[in-house]
């Protein structure tokens, strides 16, 4: 009940959107629960007309003409509103029998048009009534689970894009895609079946009661006395089914965070032989999950045959009972197929527990995930920047990503228009700068002013609007040329995308691609060479027409002629604007007004490239492994 509760808790804001669908979706999933109780009548009814008794007949017309309880009857019922209630419950039952008596036919009777017609459409009456309202209910609660499923998956997405990289660092892809998809679609089959089948079956389950009651009250409390009975290995096994989720849950995450891992570096995967290493991690993740998702199956199924055997014992005890007690056959046989009716709702009622305990375990993690807070927070009354109009500061930033400082104390003045070189050691702390300065992280001590604005008082789409990137990881996506390179400028037009081509040298390979700018690139552009994709970046930082350009290692992975090719795009995209260059090959780093060199989270030198070659210190050390010294320098000049 717990779980029911949360997961009812948890989607009622997604479901109350659409309460109208969902309120119809309810009611005739009440129809058809109350329709279960109209073939324990009309089986009852039918079985008392096939025989041939007078005795029969004359009950029925003297309980019309409203004649008392038999007094053999009354001296059985010994409380008053007990005696009231059945009292009220045969006056019904005559009153019903009394209208649909000449339209069904009966022994004894010769037929006639009405008993014909009556016979023919009397069960496939009440089996359409049950149909539609089964149908109608399903596409009603089907419907709008489709839709509060859409919204949720699109709620988790937003959220995460919400979210500050630290999450993104601590967490797997393979989680995130599980949240999004497994813990939604576990949601979404309790929500579409689960709910569908909770009012259906719970209203089912009254009906027949209901009419059993009516049938003989007695015996219909005699039979409720086996539902505890059912309760406890119902508790028991949904605790079971609980625990198995939580764990095949965390096996799923591992088997697919693997999956994207191999995915992602099969080329290194081939190139190492290690697909025999892969495919062993692979399929112990799969004995883990089938060994969980088993003991899941093992859970649900047993809850069917515990069920069957207990009420299978009930139903005997009754059997022996009801001709001890020298029931009437018709009786006999309508309070049979009640009570076979009875535990088919009570079993699929099972089955709907042990589906809300397993869809509460994502419900679980999908709380956790809405809950998260990012940790990089716009303020509540964010300052827009409308462009870049004197400098970047930095005073005094220090940053940890945990309790090891990354920077430490650093102190920068980036004046607009201003060519800033950023060389070091890797681990020096280059690529965290440029991390701070997007504002992907906001610094442990010390500020970043912007303008003279503080980063955290700024508004963060404003500032990421005054920047244009190009790093190392090239970040394209699955879908046509003109579409990565609008991805600068949402909503530019293929004029100004071809003009952006053509500035980053990318117009000439672009035309003879396929289908020219409207070709799909493929998965992270795989279709082009490194030199292509770059180019296409590059263009993408051109149509942005940021005046800060952000360069982070943007030809590291290039070889000499791609190289020489990005960097003739990156001289011109320079141009007129501030330029921020963190680079490993030194030689990039000749056009700069000034270079700071880093180590270990310290700016230990600054100056021009001459200057830092002259000083034969960390930077000049560097540039020498790299080929490159102040006689080169002098030479070429």
């Amino acid at each position: 009940m717990n779980n029911l509760k949360a997961v009812f808790t948890f989607g009622w804001p997604y479901l109350r959107q659409y309460k109208g669908r969902l309120l119809v979706g309810l009611i005739f999933g009440m129809i058809y629960g109350l329709s279960s109780g109209s073939f324990i009548w009309a089986t009852r009814t039918l079985t008392a007309r096939l025989e041939p008794n007078a005795a029969q007949v004359e009950e029925g017309i003297s309980k019309a003409e409203g004649k008392k309880l038999h007094p053999e009857k009354k001296t059985k019922i010994q409380f008053e509103f007990l005696r009231a209630y059945q009292q009220k419950a045969d006056d019904l039952k005559v009153k019903i029998e009394t209208a649909i008596d000449p339209w069904l036919p009966k022994a004894g009777l010769d037929l006639d048009w009405r008993m014909i017609v009556g016979g023919l459409l009397f069960l496939p009456f009440l089996v359409s009534i049950r149909s539609v309202a089964d149908y109608l209910s399903s596409y009603c609660m089907g419907w709008v689970s489709e839709r509060v499923i859409n919204d949720l998956r699109v709620d988790v997405l937003s959220k995460l894009n919400t979210l500050s990289l630290d999450f993104f660092n601590r967490s797997t892809t393979g989680d995130m895609l599980t949240r999004v998809n497994v813990d939604t679609g576990n949601l979404h089959r309790a929500l579409k079946v689960g709910s569908e089948d909770l009012v259906k079956e719970s209203i089912s389950v009254v009906g027949v009661l209901l009419v059993l009651c009516l049938i003989d009250w007695r015996l219909t409390a005699f039979s409720l006395l086996f539902l505890p009975a059912c309760m406890l290995p119902l508790l028991i096994l949904g605790n079971k089914a609980r625990r198995a989720s939580r764990a095949g849950r965390k096996a799923s995450v591992s088997q697919n965070s693997l999956l994207i891992e191999l995915l992602s570096n099969i080329r290194v995967v081939k190139a190492f032989n290690l697909e025999a290493l892969q495919i062993k991690r692979y399929r112990d993740y799969a004995k883990q999950l089938v060994h969980h998702g088993m003991k899941g199956v093992q859970a649900k199924e047993m809850v069917n045959p515990i069920i069957e055997i207990i009420s299978m014992l009930g139903l005997g005890m009754l059997v022996v009972y009801i001709f001890w007690s020298k029931q009437t056959v018709h009786d006999l046989v309508g309070f049979l197929t009640g009570l076979a009716l009875f535990f088919v709702p009570i079993k699929k009622l099972a089955n709907i527990h042990i589906l809300f305990q397993q869809a509460s375990a994502g419900v679980d993690r999908l709380i956790e995930i809405l809950s998260e807070q990012p940790s990089v927070k716009e303020s509540a009354s964010p300052k827009a920047i409308a462009g870049f109009q004197s400098s970047l500061i930095l005073d005094n930033v220090s940053f940890s990503y945990g309790n090891q400082l990354v920077l430490t104390n650093v102190s920068l003045k980036i004046p607009r228009g201003f060519k800033l070189g950023v060389a070091g050691e890797s681990g020096s702390g280059k690529s965290t700068l440029v991390n701070l300065l997007y504002r992907f992280y906001d610094p442990t001590r010390g500020s970043i002013q912007f303008d003279g604005v503080d980063l955290r008082d700024a508004s963060i789409t404003d500032l990421r609007q005054q920047m244009a990137l190009v790093s190392q990881e090239i970040a394209l996506f699955d879908s046509t040329v003109a579409e990565n390179i609008e991805c600068g400028k949402l909503g530019a037009s293929r004029a100004e995308i071809e003009a952006a081509a053509r500035a980053a040298f990318a117009h000439d390979f672009i035309s003879e691609l396929p289908n020219g700018y409207d070709t799909r690139i493929g998965e992270r552009g795989v279709t082009l060479s490194g030199g292509q994709r770059q180019r296409i970046a590059i263009a993408r930082a051109f149509i942005r027409n940021a005046p800060i350009l952000v360069l982070d290692e943007a030809t590291a992975s290039l070889d000499s002629q791609s190289e020489a090719e990005v960097q003739a795009a990156i001289e011109k995209l320079e141009e007129n604007r501030t330029v921020i260059c963190v680079a490993h090959r030194l030689s990039t780093l000749k056009s700069m007004d000034s270079i700071i060199v880093m180590s270990r989270g310290e700016i230990v030198e600054q100056g021009s490239f001459a200057e830092l070659l002259e000083h034969r210190s960390l930077f000049a050390a560097m540039a020498n492994r790299q080929g490159i010294s102040a006689e080169n320098v002098a030479q070429k000049v």
